[in-house]
């Protein structure tokens, strides 16, 4: 089991900026592989971002490429999302996922989430 705890929500103007962070406890943190998706109301949970095993690559949605940037921290069991120059069409609700299959875009192939995390860009 993995449980994961996200944190760092809030509300922002837009060109602002946010740092998610995403506790993970359980299992061996280096076993996964850690994601971030997003919900807006009344639309379907998409990819924003994805680390892989340790010393891997990362891979974002382009939407967001170039503003946000995954990283984590070994040592703390956290994984992190740097959000600059948000824009009102990243309001949302943050998720972090785990998954055993390395940088993949796809929600159902993460075995694990957290409960999210509330991020509204104001105009």
């Amino acid at each position: 089991q993995v449980q994961l705890v996200e944190s760092g929500g809030g509300l922002v103007q837009a060109g602002g900026s946010l740092r998610l962070s995403c506790a993970c406890s359980g299992r061996t943190f280096r076993d996964y592989a850690l994601g971030w998706f997003r919900q807006a109301p009344g639309k379907e949970r998409e990819f924003v971002a994805a680390d892989s095993w340790i010393g891997g690559s990362t891979y974002y949605a382009d939407s967001v490429k170039g503003r946000f940037t995954i990283s984590k921290d070994n040592a703390k069991n956290t994984v992190y999302l740097q959000m600059n120059s948000l824009k009102p069409e990243d309001t949302a609700v943050y998720y972090c996922a785990a998954a055993i299959v390395a940088g993949s875009t796809i929600p159902h192939e993460y075995d694990y989430w957290g409960q999210g995390t509330q991020v509204t860009v104001s105009s």
